[in-house]
């Protein structure tokens, strides 16, 4: 109930008490004092249970051992006497783990950290189920993270495989992970977000020089293809307009020349042919 009634009942007791108490005569009245101290202790037991509960705030009620209620509105109330009670925030928290060095999927030391978004649900369960809901979420954040780690790669050039550096994906599914862990609880994972990610020192710089040849690879295979596309459509387009008749020795030499000045590193050195187109 609202809290303000007992506390209205409690101020008029004491009028009423004390009024009653005045008129009793010195020599008798020994049952009505009796009566009016015996109020007067329910009404202070009652007084035991008022609470004040704030926004985004619960209080877990146990009345002796036993859990009888949890009280999530806010306002000023009155729950039963000699109660225990327990607040619990529900505001949304976030944290950072700690950075954590594990083997990825191709046995790879990485370190990688993340934060997690997440709030109380369902405060009796926080309360009662595991010892401590903020180390349970803690705890389970790291070995979610580890986990995820080891299923995939640092990097992959693959596009059907996904890889660490993937951030939105990997973000995605280490909530639902960790959704999945933290239920019992009570608690909602909201978000979580990599916030760190790198190779661990000892083999930064050699996995620097991989990453590095390997972009270098990309690059020259995405350069071949296009150049090989240039060339096909240069000897079409000849073709077309009959420009000039080529033997297969000379289409040949044509594509050699396209391919070398396309896809050099370095500027190339033309050179005229003043001759005829076999000389």
């Amino acid at each position: 109930m609202s809290g303000f009634i007992p506390v209205l009942l409690f101020i008029a007791y004491l009028i009423v008490g004390g009024v009653v108490m005045s008129k009793i005569p010195d020599d008798g009245g020994k049952a009505t004092g009796v009566v009016v101290v015996v109020i007067g202790v329910i009404l202070l037991a009652m007084l035991t249970g008022l609470t004040v509960i704030n926004p985004n705030e619960s209080k877990v009620i146990q009345f002796f051992g036993r859990y009888a209620g949890t009280v999530d509105t806010p306002g000023f109330w009155c729950t039963w006497p000699l109660t225990a009670k327990r607040t619990v925030s529900k505001r949304v928290r976030n944290f950072e783990t700690t950075q954590a060095k594990v083997n990825d999927a191709d046995g790879n030391p990485v370190e990688i950290a993340a934060v997690i978004v997440w709030k109380v649900t369902d405060p009796a369960k926080a309360v009662f189920a595991v010892d401590s809901f903020l180390s349970y979420v803690s705890i389970q954040a790291e070995s979610a993270l580890r986990h995820l780690a080891t299923c995939y790669p640092y990097d992959s050039h693959e596009t059907d495989r996904m890889s660490l550096r993937d951030g939105a994906q990997v973000a995605e599914e280490l909530t639902a992970e960790l959704r999945e862990r933290v239920t019992t609880a009570g608690v909602e994972v909201i978000e979580t977000r990599i916030t760190h990610l790198a190779y661990a020192s000892e083999i930064a710089q050699a996995m620097l020089r991989r990453q590095q040849a390997n972009a270098v690879v990309a690059a020259r295979k995405r350069i071949v293809e296009g150049a090989v596309g240039m060339v096909h459509l240069a000897l079409e387009r000849i073709d077309e307009q009959n420009m000039v008749a080529l033997d297969e020795e000379r289409k040949a030499s044509m594509v050699s020349n396209l391919l070398v000045v396309l896809c050099s590193d370095q500027a190339t050195q033309p050179v005229v042919n003043t001759g005829s187109l076999y000389s």
